[in-house]
């Protein structure tokens, strides 16, 4: 993330610019920036909501100036996207709107305690937050568009690299690149209707009048509502499975679905209750699951796959082309890291089951067949390949190229923002009040 990217869009989940019932401010005009204005209540708003998630790591005076800064980024950057003609759809203003209402609706627990937290009805919290996050979302528009030609030269990366002290050049962990064929054993017709069934008793069993929630406790095989009786907390429309929200939506209090399928199983659903344009429903969820037949069918599959790669009648690489059945075949079979994006992993990164057969393979060893579970939560086996394999080391653009690579670029972007912003400073109206003249800002924004 770019250093300078503006207060508000590090503090992306909090409904920072909604003033809390607790804190009332007195308003004033801290700063404008051409056509835009900055309040007090702006900054006092964001102080609050920086010391909530942040703690304090500097003098209250100083924490204000830097929030102000950031604003004078933000306010600098939407009136350029008002030169620009730079839009956003409402849709997309929508859709972030509401992201970030179902986060602090099931952080505090429930609609009511967000309306009591800031002292203000669903709708008034919306009309507020829709300017906000429409700014936001301008900023950030006017970022990728200061951004979007800054690239890096290998010699301009080799300058970043020995640029870097000595003794800050940093260390890389071990790290592991892997690879995979995978085999997805078909569900049984058998084994669908025998879910069905059982999830169809225990609705009778429900509506006889023994608890959902009890049920749910017992049978329900979704682990993160099972403990809290099927319960999912408030969503609004497009967040669940479509199957699910199509039935979801439309019952009433108390009532009980019929059962629903989904990618992730079989379903049932009851109505907790409707808050506007959210529902809270429990569900208890059963998962067909792969016979142990079909199991031992691919697991013989991948035995034979495996024999194949190491004779030598197949590469490795082909046999991803033209068995494996996961949706990174396409990638060459390689796992991706889901912390980091990459498709590289040290040790902590690495799932238990996979690290236990990593650790036993040299680098271009393939492994038996394993069993594994699918993204969906299915059974199914898989073959590991160990690719690569580093030693931990100070970096270096040999081993380390890319790594190194993408961290020249983001020096590069922070610097194009810290150019636009000095050009963009010196010829935008700006006034910034006397309380803030002790600041010591970064940018001397016209102040002389």
């Amino acid at each position: 993330m770019i250093k300078k990217s503006i207060l508000l869009s590090i503090l992306a989940l909090m409904l920072t610019g909604l003033q809390a019932q607790q804190k009332q401010v007195i308003d004033q005009v801290a700063a404008v920036v051409g056509k835009n204005v900055i309040l007090q209540s702006d900054i006092e708003n964001q102080y609050i909501q920086y010391r909530l998630q942040r703690g304090i790591s500097g003098s209250a005076e100083a924490i204000r100036c830097q929030i102000l800064e950031d604003l004078l980024f933000q306010k600098l950057m939407l009136n350029q996207a008002e030169v620009d003609s730079i839009t956003v759809t409402d849709d997309q203003v929508k859709q972030e709107m509401e992201r970030r209402l179902r986060y602090f609706i099931n952080e505090l627990g429930s609609q009511e305690k967000l309306e009591a937290y800031y002292n203000k009805s669903l709708i008034e919290i919306k009309n507020e937050l829709r300017r906000l996050v429409k700014d936001q979302m301008l900023v950030q528009e006017v970022q990728n568009d200061i951004m979007k030609d800054v690239e890096v030269t290998p010699s301009e990366i080799r300058a970043f690299y020995r640029a870097i002290p000595a003794d800050s050049v940093p260390m890389i962990n071990t790290e592991y690149e892997i690879a995979q064929i995978v085999k997805n054993p078909p569900i049984s017709i058998d084994e669908k209707l025998a879910v069905k069934q059982r999830l169809y008793d225990l609705r009778q069993r429900i509506l006889n009048g023994e608890r959902f929630s009890t049920l749910a406790v017992l049978y329900s095989e979704d682990p993160g509502s099972a403990r809290k009786g099927g319960e999912l907390g408030f969503y609004g429309r497009g967040e669940l499975y479509p199957e699910f929200e199509a039935v979801a939506f439309n019952l009433k209090d108390g009532e009980i679905s019929e059962i629903v399928e989904t990618e992730a199983g079989f379903h049932i659903i009851q109505m907790i209750g409707r808050r506007g344009e959210y529902v809270n429903v429990r569900h208890i969820l059963l998962v067909a699951k792969v016979s142990l037949e079909s199991l031992e069918k691919a697991k013989a599959e991948l035995d034979t796959i495996a024999a194949e790669i190491r004779e030598g009648t197949i590469t490795f690489d082909q046999a991803v082309a033209k068995y494996s059945q996961a949706a990174n075949k396409s990638k060459d079979g390689l796992l991706l890291n889901p912390y980091t994006g990459s498709t590289s992993f040290e040790a902590d990164d690495l799932d238990p089951q996979v690290s236990f057969v990593i650790d036993k393979l040299e680098v271009g060893q393939i492994s038996d067949p394993v069993p594994m579970k699918t993204e969906e939560g299915k059974d199914a086996y898989r073959i590991l390949m160990l690719k690569k394999k580093t030693i931990p080391h100070k970096a270096n653009l040999k081993d380390d190229y890319s790594r190194i690579q993408v961290l020249a670029l983001q020096q590069k972007k922070q610097q194009s923002i810290d150019k636009w912003i000095r050009n963009k400073s010196k010829s935008a109206y700006v006034s910034i009040g006397d309380s803030f003249d002790s600041c010591n800002f970064d940018f001397d924004w016209g102040i002389k």
